[in-house]
């Protein structure tokens, strides 16, 4: 698949954005976080303008980007859709929990209701953005038990090292936001492996003879190519990365986007040098390795329309 950067954008800024929005509105509600004006205002300022970037930029990607309030109304069948009206409800009970925090210094009674809420809904957006992929079966690499769950925990580590440099900035170094990152980044860690271990050991499940259905006949080949030059299909849905690219960057994105953050985490907790720098590491090795890792996740995704255009499987 074409990796169009809008869309890897999006997923990366608004995964990393709901991720700390979840985070902040779960530990504000249990009193964990201190309810205080200005470290509320700038944690959902940062969170909302992460999600919002990147549902602003998930637009780029459209034909008609003015009928994008279409979408909204097939909620009923289209994942898209129910990713839309979550990401829209999730602003409701997010604002009310920040103008508690930050007017009133309080996340406490019914502005810890909205905090739930809000947390609910910011995780039931992330669900909604893996499933938009992980449901179609026309392309192999994404329709994995693993891309949903691998999209919900990116989220949350992405959120906690955001949250472990946010409370450095303000003085607040509690050792138990390193190590909710450093479990986050873990666990993800161990997803990606295990997602790429498992596609990697994928067999072909369409070839040019079952899709025709003239495999009895022996090896089937198209006789002149579907069209003289290339098309939209062959731009969006032809994309493909060499393997030993694909594996380079495969080690890039694990050590950028796990192992370093990681080792920044785990310098904080040991108090090997400035806390602050650690995590200003972790922040951007985090960020560029998850972009990586989403441009692989579309790059290496095969549509079984290919077949039709000359692979002989998918």
């Amino acid at each position: 698949m074409h990796p169009a950067y809008s869309v890897i954008l999006f997923t990366t800024a608004s995964g990393a954005g709901y991720g700390l929005l979840s985070l902040l509105a779960v530990l504000g509600a249990l009193g964990v976080l201190p309810a205080e004006r200005w470290f509320g205002f700038t944690g959902f300022a940062l969170a909302l303008g992460l999600i919002t970037a990147g549902l602003l930029s998930s637009t780029a990607h459209l034909g008609h980007p003015e009928r994008a309030w279409r979408a909204f109304s097939q909620w009923r069948s289209s994942w898209l859709s129910r990713e839309g009206v979550m990401a829209v409800a999730t602003y409701v009970p997010a604002g009310l929990m920040a103008i508690g925090w930050v007017f009133l210094e309080t996340a406490a009674g019914a502005w810890a209701v909205a905090g739930w809420l809000t947390a609910v809904f910011a995780a039931l957006t992330v669900l909604c953005t893996g499933m938009i992929y992980g449901s179609l079966r026309t392309i192999p690499q994404w329709y994995h038990p693993l891309v949903t769950p691998i999209y919900l925990l990116l989220a949350f580590a992405t959120g906690a090292v955001f949250l472990t440099l946010l409370m450095q900035i303000f003085g607040l170094g509690a050792p138990w936001a390193a190590w909710t990152a450093l479990a986050g980044l873990g666990l993800a860690g161990a997803a990606k492996i295990a997602y790429w271990a498992s596609a990697d050991r994928q067999r072909p499940k369409y070839t040019a003879e079952s899709a025709t259905g003239l495999g009895r006949f022996g090896k089937v080949r198209p006789l002149e190519p579907p069209h003289t030059q290339p098309n939209y299909v062959m731009r969006e849905m032809g994309y493909q990365v060499a393997r030993k690219h694909a594996r380079r960057l495969r080690r890039i994105a694990l050590l950028l986007g796990f192992l370093l953050p990681m080792a920044a985490m785990g310098a904080i907790l040991a108090e090997a040098g400035p806390a602050l720098l650690w995590a200003l590491v972790a922040t951007a090795s985090a960020g560029a390795g998850a972009v990586i890792e989403r441009w692989l996740f579309f790059a290496e995704a095969t549509h079984v329309v290919m077949i039709y255009y000359g692979a002989e499987a998918v």
